[in-house]
């Protein structure tokens, strides 16, 4: 019995972790990430591109556009926030 619970526990604490770019910094303490995501169609099996913008809690101040980043997915900051940036991969050029 006590395997079920770590194994529900330890299943319960994978976070969704997606790399982006950053897109506004203009927000106090938030970031806009745009994710590209490559999707094959069902129909026609070819790559489709698909965007989605997620917000990102950035403590710091330190992420600007065109960073590249990883968030993390977290408990609900906002309204629309519900992920917190994790680290920055590369600096915008």
């Amino acid at each position: 019995m006590s395997e079920n619970v770590t194994e529900q526990g330890a299943e319960r604490n994978n976070r969704k972790v997606r790399d982006g770019v950053v897109v506004s910094s203009k927000m106090d303490r938030t970031i806009v990430v745009a994710v590209v995501e490559r999707v094959r169609h069902p129909k026609y099996n070819k790559f489709v591109m698909r965007t989605k913008k997620l917000y990102a809690d950035d403590q710091t101040n330190d992420a600007r556009e065109g960073d590249k980043v990883r968030v993390m997915e977290t408990r609900p900051l906002s309204k629309t926030k519900r992920w917190r940036l994790v680290e920055i991969v590369e600096r915008a050029k």
